[in-house]
């Protein structure tokens, strides 16, 4: 079990279904790539954008005018004065006056290698892609969000949420790199490292590439409602959020945050950073110095993050319905995966990969070029299948076919090439050894393989040296495992299983669901406050449960209902409370009550510890009888004090 995020950069797309589509195309074709520069996607042109996208060079008209229609250069852009507002898509009515200005200030085209063609920008901070295995974070920003609950997938769910995004957008980040889905594959073409050279249109074979990435990429969920979302946020208070999400799930080093995207999703009725008839959704990192309000400050290294609003209030000209009938969640899933096409694959923007050929598509991003092309057309939007369900995409632009792609090839490089062999699905039971060896091949000879694994059950661990998983499981639930070998060249192989552990309990009742925290979520259990689950709160395995913040906060709770199943007389959890106050004022606790008989019990009295160590609670247990655990944190909200706590591996035996 595991442990608890410079600025924006994404794809602003206004469609405007009222607008007859052939009458505009010929303004849209010059037109669509330049204002979408580096990745805002924007909304009421891009739809009729989608009908007349053509790969051959722009025409001479297109060119000379297309410095001129730089956001940063042409007054009419919503960019203009707003450089952080990469790739924004204006309004049909604003396209017009910004040819009009462009025509009558043309510019030289630059020359290009191919129109849509992207090159490496050299990197930011050393960082130009998201070269490993991306760990995406939901922040659901604000007490609009309503009552939060879990539905019967362990997703986090809310009353304010009336078009059911928030269990959509989880499902889609847990279904990434899943059911053999070739739609993020496209992605395994780019790269970054100090032997990429700034400008270059293709990868070294020494490059570090983006893997494919396998089994998922959910790692946490994070309910903020500590206060309502502004009515109209700042791409500052956009990034500061991020920041504030990257201590609360307690990546709190630059190391950590790499390979970290934090998602900040504002409720329904709120307007961030004026996205309304303008934008659907944008990308950046902490850094930017164009974002209103500046740059935010991160003692946690950069942090990448988008703004991502219930662009549904945006109705058609976010997508809605763009693929399916009534289609009230297309935009917002292809909106997510724009975003996070392009955090990948330029994640401190725009050090990574963009258009620098001078053409109309000057400045936009892999995802950008390929924006709100009609269903059934080249490239065109569409559903795409993974493990766990369909979801509405968008394709992204690849240099290596010339073409925007919506299914793509994992991309193999050469080298050396590392196969680890699938052991299929597994099952145990609590309290039962179990030992499976994990097999790996290298192309080379003579190499020396490092394995690793995620998402193991609690109570299991992997042999770094020999690939045995062996141990003894202690929490019954579904784990999602994904085991890596790594040969001397840093090539590398993975292989996803999901690993059902039963409980030991002969009938009778029920074990507890989720007690080691490895799905990822809270699932199972019914959670208010600041709750977190994520690799910083693990005892063991790869996930705990995190609750409070690094900064003051109030009460935070977890707690399950369960019946003691036959054969079990023991509840048993771990915890580890971090106390910078003193236990008059802020402290974790546990409380057991005994639905059956009507008692409580204190398990956990009042803790305040400064320097909190992992420490093992048992009671007993009647087999038969009903119980709620509750789990506590609880801080006073004083300056400069705050307290947290981690729970873990919580069992009935």
């Amino acid at each position: 079990m595991a442990a608890a995020p410079h600025l924006r950069r994404e794809s602003r797309v206004t469609r405007n279904t009222a607008t007859p589509r052939r009458s505009i195309r010929s303004v849209l074709t010059i037109l669509a790539g330049t204002v979408l520069a580096a990745g805002v996607l924007s909304t009421t042109a891009a739809a009729a954008s989608t009908t007349v996208r053509t790969k051959a060079a722009a025409p001479a008209s297109s060119a000379a005018i297309s410095a001129a229609m730089s956001p940063t250069v042409n007054p009419y852009s919503p960019a203009y004065h707003h450089p952080y507002r990469h790739g924004v898509l204006p309004t049909i009515a604003q396209y017009a006056k910004m040819k009009a200005w462009a025509h009558a200030h043309p510019a030289a085209a630059a020359a290009a290698t191919g129109p849509e063609t992207l090159s490496y920008g050299g990197g930011i901070d050393g960082i130009g892609v998201l070269d490993g295995h991306a760990k995406v974070y939901l922040v659901f920003y604000g007490t609009q969000w309503g009552t939060e609950s879990t539905d019967s997938s362990g997703n986090a769910t809310f009353s304010g949420d009336s078009d059911g995004a928030a269990a959509v957008a989880q499902m889609m980040f847990k279904g990434i790199g899943t059911g053999s889905e070739l739609w993020s594959a496209e992605l395994t073409q780019w790269c970054d490292g100090p032997n990429v050279a700034a400008g270059a249109v293709s990868c070294p074979s020494n490059a570090s590439f983006i893997p494919y990435q396998s089994g998922g990429v959910l790692s946490g969920v994070w309910y903020d409602n500590s206060a309502a979302s502004p009515g109209t946020a700042s791409g500052h208070q956009l990034g500061q959020e991020a920041v504030n999400a990257a201590g609360h799930f307690g990546n709190t080093t630059a190391a950590l945050n790499r390979d970290a995207y934090y998602v900040i999703l504002s409720p329904h009725g709120t307007n961030p950073d004026s996205y309304q008839g303008a934008y659907c959704a944008w990308h950046d990192y902490n850094g930017d110095s164009t974002l209103t309000g500046g740059a935010v400050t991160s003692p946690y290294g950069d942090i990448a993050f988008s703004n991502q609003p219930y662009n549904m209030d945006s109705g058609a000209g976010c997508g809605v319905g763009f693929v399916n009938s009534p289609g009230t969640l297309d935009g917002w899933t292809i909106t997510l995966g724009h975003e996070w096409h392009e955090t990948m694959s330029d994640q401190n923007p725009a050090g990574g990969w963009t258009n620098n050929t001078g053409s109309s598509y000057q400045g936009q991003e892999n995802s950008d070029e390929c924006a709100w092309l009609s269903p059934g057309t080249a490239g065109g939007a569409a559903n795409v299948t993974m493990g766990n369900g369909t979801y509405t995409e968008q394709a992204s632009w690849s240099n290596d076919t010339n073409a925007c792609a919506i299914s793509h090839p994992i991309v193999t490089h050469s080298g050396n090439t590392v196969t680890v062999t699938s052991p299929g699905n597994q099952t145990g039971t609590v309290g039962t050894a179990v030992s499976l060896q994990i097999s790996a091949a290298d192309s080379a000879s003579g190499q020396t393989l490092t394995y690793a694994a995620s998402g193991l059950p609690a109570g299991l661990s992997i042999n770094s040296s020999t690939g045995l998983i062996s141990g003894t499981p202690t929490t019954a639930t579904a784990y999602s495992v994904a085991v890596t070998a790594t040969d001397s060249t840093s090539a590398a192989g993975s292989a996803s299983f999901t690993w059902t552990i039963g409980s030991s309990g002969g009938g009778g009742g029920s074990s507890i669901t989720n007690g080691g925290f490895e799905t990822g979520t809270a699932s199972g259990w019914t959670s208010s406050g600041n709750v977190a689950v994520n690799a910083t709160a693990a005892h063991t395995g790869s996930y705990g449960a995190f609750l409070g913040l690094t900064t003051p906060s109030s009460t935070s709770s977890v707690a399950q209902t369960f019946t003691a199943a036959s054969g079990t007389a023991t509840l048993g959890f771990w915890y580890k409370n971090t106390c910078n106050d003193t236990v008059t004022y802020d402290w974790a606790t546990a409380t057991l009550k005994n639905n059956t008989t009507g008692t409580t019990t204190t398990v956990l009295a009042k803790t305040c510890a400064r320097t909190g160590a992992w420490t093992h609670i048992t009671h007993a247990v009647v087999a038969g009888d009903s119980y709620t655990l509750t789990l506590t944190n609880h801080d006073d909200n004083y300056p400069g004090d705050p307290t947290y706590t981690y729970y873990d591996d919580v069992t009935v035996s």
